[in-house]
Formats: structure tokens, C-alpha cells, sequence
């Protein structure tokens, strides 16, 4: 769809400068009073002096906005305010009917981009911490791969190092067979603190896993096969997880720290020869500049450990060169938890000194907040340990099937179940990413799968009543070979505004990863869509009337199914 701020920026921009003798960026937004209002004259007073209405008055002159705005008014001290011909709006919707983009183009320069997310470790069971990272990187995929970016998907999955010396010789104490069944039954967290008990509790067994340990490191043939049975075996319980979650994460995207392995020591030997590297207590560091703990004394990032071993910061480092110069990345993103800003942005300061990540290359850390229980503190079960994401989405769409059937008891068994799994899951999804990424939020099942509200059950059942409009008008969609369309209705006004606001919304998310910018734009979307529909007739009109009406709602039903679907979200067409 048209970007309409970027219509009246382009003749607002040139009238400005007109006006102003250089350029000035016109500062337009959506306005209570207007459709859209420039605030630039207040702010140009300071640098050429004069009144703000009277430098208003002038760039109103200068500016071609004949064509587009049926009203163009001066008010308040200098904002000059805007409104879109019904003509303009008409004209500018007619051109996404059966156009599968909406007439959102794709980015101008596509790039390569590595989003690192989700990094679950082996041999446990995914947790409720493990949902945030997975699903607002799953809704960075959707998106800039929908854009036209090149995406490398990057599950840095933890498979390697100390605990996996103990892991590997509860497996031999058991036996692989065993071993095997429990694994494959997806007991990782049973099988976890059982070696972890004996761990504890015998030191015989404590000095097999710390020789094991050294065997894993060094290569041992046995060992590698007993390790990659663990590591293959919690992939398979992954990948279940992902398929119940619907996320585009695949076994090929897995990257774990064993793959930076052979690669740790060139990092060293490269930030050595670069002279970056400094001995700390006998190890090799590096101390990005204006870094510090809390006693005030420089902090580092540890590469190699003073006994030989290497620190987790240099399979980050492994990892952030590897990303740039063997995948030829120019955008990193890492949709890691808020806790880790600070180690991140020290990573991104070495890669930075060691030349590794030069522009136009950038690395972003997408934050997120953590999942509260109904105390406010991070969400665990009663006995106080994670809860399972398994767990969570499974209750999600048992609560998601009693709702389902209440409102549908004409669906069959297997419609409702289908229904309910989009319901539930996309209920999930939908109440994380429609929270400010960088906020914490509560954990609230029976608010999440409500159909009133900002809710994805609330939107999918406005796409859903959409599809129905056309099942009972006995009409195919998308609508094609309608021309014309028809705005007079102040409701009709109302969502056309909203439906052509998609395209910059976009443009702004694909920079920001803001997604519940998204999500709010949507729920706006169907709210407008509501009024809409209780205040114009759609089958009970005539003429161009009714076939503009059905129009309109092909359109919003489009935009919801495009911009749910962008954030991983099912759209049934009955509820």
C-alpha cells in the first residue's frame, strides 16, 4: 500500500527547503485533528527566524498538495494540518486489490542477516525463558525474509563443555539402550538430575566426568559418539517443540558452541596478534574500552582460561567472526535475554577493534524482558522449579479448545481441533508480542485466549467474520477486477486510513523489531474494521457501494492474515 507519510513528506520536503534554503525534514505525523500534521515550522523558527505560522503559510504555498489533500489548514502556533482527499484514498486502496503484497514493496538494498534466537541447551527440556527468544526471532525471520533479505537462521544451541562429562558417563552407567529410551521419550530434564545426583553425591563419579570431560575435548572417538547420541537425541525433542510452536527454525539451523570448537584458538592468536590480548591471573583477556565492575577496575571478556581451556567469550568471538567473514553477514541480530546487554555489547566492541564487524556491518542486540507468574516473579511451578514450555502450550490449547467449542459447537471434532491449536498457540504468541519486548509481563492463559480484548483470538475471529461475509455473499476472494472504490462514509474513512498506515508500519518494525508495534497496528485494524462494519452495510448495499464495501473487506481481511502470519500467527477461516 502507499506509504502515506511518504506522499506528503515528498511534497513537503521540497517547500521546505524552498522555504528554508537547505534541508529540512518536514516531521509529519498522525494527527487527532487532521489526518496527518507537519510540526517543522516551530521548530525552524530557530534557525531563520520569523513567526511560525507566517513560515507555515509559505510552505503551504510552495507545496503541490492540490492533488492529494482536500484540506490543508494552518493551526496553534504552526502546525500545518492535513487531510486526504476520499478521491486520493479510494484511488491509492484500489491498487493492492489482487495485489498479494498489498502494495508493500520490497527493501530497496536486501542484505544478509544472521538472527541468532532461541539457544536452548542440550540434555534439558525447554523452559518458559526459552519462549521470548524463540518467538520474537521466528517473527524477525518472517518478516525481513518476507522483505526480501537474505536470512541465515542461527540456533547456538549449548552442547558443549564440563556438563557433558557427566552427562556421557550416566550414559554408560545406565546403558546406551536405555539411555536411548529415556532420551527418545523426551525425559531430558529426568536424565539431567539423575547424573546430576550422582554428580553430587559421588566423588568416583564426579572424577570419571571430569576425565571425561578432557576425553570430549581432546577428541576421543567413543566419547564424540556417546556426546553426539546425547546431542541428537535432544535435537529431535527441539525440533517437537518448534513443530507445536510452528516456528520456521529447522535441524540445519542448529549451531552449536561445538562447532566454533576447532576455531577458538585463531581467535586468540588473532586478538594476540592484533595486540589486543592482556594477561589477567594467568589469563588471556581482552578489556574493551569503558567497561567496568563494580569495584571500578576495568572488566574483561575471558578468552582463554588460565589452565588452557577456553572461555564462553571466545566461542562468542568464534562466533560473531564467523557470522561476518564466512557467512558475509551485514546485519547481526541476537534475540537473547536484556541480562546479557552489557557481555553482548563488549563482544560487539572487540569484534569493532579487531576490524571484524566494520560498516556496513552492525550487530543489534534484540532485548527482551523476562515471564512473570501471577507474584510478579519469574514464573515457576509450585515447586518452585521452570515450568516446561511444553507444559504452557499444551494448556494453552486445552483452555483454547473449551472456548472454541462454546462458540462453535457446529465444527466437527477435527475442525475444532485445528481451530483450537491456531487459537491456543497463536494466544501464546500473540500476548508475548504484543508486549513491549524490552517489558516483563505476566503469564495469564485465560486472558490470552479471550476473544474480547487485544487478544489474537480477537483478530483471528475478525478475519474469520470477514470470510464469512464473502461465504454467505457467495463471492470469491481475493476480489479481482474491481477498479474503482468508493469512500464517503466517515467509518469507510476511518479504516481506509488504517489499511494504507500498513506499509510504513513495516518499513518502521523491519528497523526497530518493535513487534508489538505490529500487533497493536492489527488490533487498531480490527477495531476499525468492527465500527466499519456495524456502521456500513456490506450485503445489504448496492451497486459500486456494495462491491467497494467487499472491497474493504478483502483488503482488511489480507492485511490481518499478512501481518498475523508475520508474526507466526494462524489465521482459520472459521471460528
Amino acid at each position: 500500500m502507499a506509504n502515506l507519510e511518504e506522499l506528503l513528506h515528498q511534497r513537503l520536503a521540497p517547500a521546505f527547503e524552498t522555504v528554508a534554503g537547505a534541508p529540512v525534514d518536514p516531521v509529519i505525523r498522525r494527527s487527532q485533528r487532521a489526518h496527518f500534521q507537519s510540526d517543522a515550522a516551530l521548530a525552524l523558527v530557530r534557525k531563520i527566524g520569523g513567526n511560525p505560522r507566517d513560515i507555515a503559510s509559505r510552505v503551504v504555498e510552495a507545496a503541490q498538495l492540490d492533488d492529494l489533500c482536500s484540506s490543508v489548514e494552518i493551526s496553534g502556533p504552526g502546525f500545518i494540518n492535513l487531510t486526504f482527499s476520499d478521491e486520493v484514498l479510494a484511488r491509492l486502496l484500489a491498487d493492492t486489490i489482487g495485489d498479494e503484497r498489498l502494495g508493500v514493496p520490497q527493501a530497496k538494498a536486501p542484505e544478509t542477516i544472521a538472527i541468532d534466537y532461541s539457544a536452548p541447551n542440550a540434555a534439558k527440556e525447554m523452559h518458559v525463558g526459552h519462549l521470548r527468544s524463540t518467538i520474537i526471532g521466528d517473527a524477525a525471520v518472517r518478516l525481513l525474509e518476507w522483505q526480501g533479505h537474505t536470512i541465515i537462521r542461527q540456533n547456538h544451541i549449548g552442547e558443549w563443555g564440563t556438563p557433558f562429562g557427566m552427562l556421557v558417563e550416566h550414559l554408560l552407567d545406565i546403558g546406551e539402550s536405555e539411555a536411548a529410551h529415556e532420551l527418545s521419550v523426551g525425559d531430558l530434564n529426568g536424565f539431567y538430575r539423575a547424573a546430576r545426583v550422582k554428580f553430587d553425591a559421588d566423588e568416583t563419579f564426579k572424577d570419571r566426568a571430569r576425565k571425561r570431560v578432557v576425553l570430549l575435548q581432546s577428541g576421543d572417538e567413543t566419547t564424540l559418539r556417546l556426546w553426539k547420541t546425547l546431542v541428537d537425541e535432544s535435537k529431535k525433542y527441539f525440533m517437537t517443540v518448534y513443530g507445536m510452536l510452528g516456528v520456521r527454525l529447522t535441524e540445519d539451523d542448529f549451531f552449536g558452541e561445538s562447532y566454533y570448537n576447532d576455531q577458538l584458538q585463531s581467535v586468540v592468536d588473532e586478538l594476540d596478534e592484533l595486540g589486543l590480548l592482556r594477561e589477567s591471573d594467568g589469563a588471556q583477556c581482552v578489556f574493551p574500552d569503558g567497561y567496568k565492575n563494580r569495584s571500578g577496575d576495568p572488566l574483561p571478556i575471558i578468552v582463554k582460561k588460565g589452565d588452557g581451556g577456553f572461555g564462553y567469550g571466545a566461542t562468542d568471538l568464534a562466533t560473531i567472526r564467523h557470522r561476518l567473514r564466512n557467512l558475509h553477514a551485514t546485519r547481526l541480530l541476537y534475540v537473547v535475554g536484556l541480562p546479557q546487554h552489557q557481555h553482548l555489547a563488549m563482544i560487539y566492541d572487540v569484534a569493532r577493534d579487531a576490524r571484524w564487524l566494520v560498516p556496513p556491518a552492525r550487530a543489534e542486540h534484540v532485548g527482551h524482558g523476562s515471564i512473570l507468574g501471577d507474584d510478579g516473579k519469574m514464573l515457576r511451578t509450585r515447586a518452585g522449579k521452570s515450568v516446561k514450555l511444553v507444559d504452557l502450550l499444551e494448556e494453552a490449547v486445552v483452555r483454547a479448545s473449551a472456548v472454541v467449542a462454546e462458540k462453535n459447537p457446529e465444527l466437527d471434532e477435527e475442525a475444532r481441533a485445528a481451530v483450537a491449536q491456531a487459537v491456543g498457540i497463536g494466544a501464546v504468541k500473540y500476548a508475548d508480542l504484543s508486549t513491549d519486548r524490552t517489558r516483563d509481563y505476566v503469564f495469564d492463559v485465560d486472558r490470552m485466549v479471550s476473544f474480547e480484548g487485544n487478544t489474537a483470538p480477537y483478530l483471528q475471529y475478525a478475519r474469520a467474520r470477514i470470510c464469512s461475509i464473502f461465504r454467505r455473499a457467495g463471492v470469491e476472494t481475493p476480489l479481482q477486477g474491481i477498479e474503482k472504490l468508493v469512500i464517503a462514509e466517515p467509518a469507510e474513512r476511518a479504516l481506509a486510513l488504517e489499511l494504507l498506515e500498513f506499509s510504513s508500519l513495516l518499513a518502521e518494525v523491519s528497523e526497530t523489531l518493535e513487534f508489538h508495534k505490529l500487533a497493536n497496528y492489527l488490533y487498531g485494524l480490527a477495531s476499525a474494521f468492527t465500527s466499519f462494519y456495524e456502521k456500513c452495510p456490506v450485503l445489504r448495499a448496492e451497486g459500486d457501494v456494495k462491491q467497494s464495501r467487499l472491497a474493504l473487506c478483502d483488503i482488511t481481511a489480507r492485511t490481518l492474515e499478512l501481518g498475523l502470519g508475520l508474526l507466526g500467527i494462524d489465521a482459520p477461516d472459521r471460528m
